[in-house]
């Protein structure tokens, strides 16, 4: 089971506008193997940024609105939202490392 939870249209404005801790939300989709390729630096960082911050993944093909609301062009895409507005932005399968550091400036 993920750690990182998914968030549908319905919930993203309360989980992710609306929280008080940095968001990050991997956007992607079950055909594309660099998201599977990420998928366990996603867990990783939900887990070792418990209590610090929120980690959701955003499944594109079943929450379009959200993906072009945010011109989210291309996949994996991962945004870093703080305040409710986007603070940081990783496109591409990248090292976990990459991922920690920048959601570390959104703290």
């Amino acid at each position: 089971m993920s750690n990182a939870v998914a968030v549908t249209t319905d919930a993203f404005e309360s989980e992710v506008l609306n929280s008080e801790l940095p968001v990050l939300v991997d956007f992607w989709a079950v055909w594309c193997g660099p998201c599977r390729q990420i998928a366990p630096h996603v867990d990783a960082i939900a887990s070792d940024y418990e209590g610090r911050a929120k980690v959701f993944k955003l499944n594109v093909d079943d929450e379009p609105a959200i993906a072009e609301k945010y011109n989210v062009m291309s996949i994996p895409t991962l945004l870093i939202f703080k305040g409710g507005k986007v603070v940081d932005q990783v496109v591409g399968a990248v090292p976990k490392p990459v991922i920690a550091g920048r959601l570390d400036k959104a703290l």
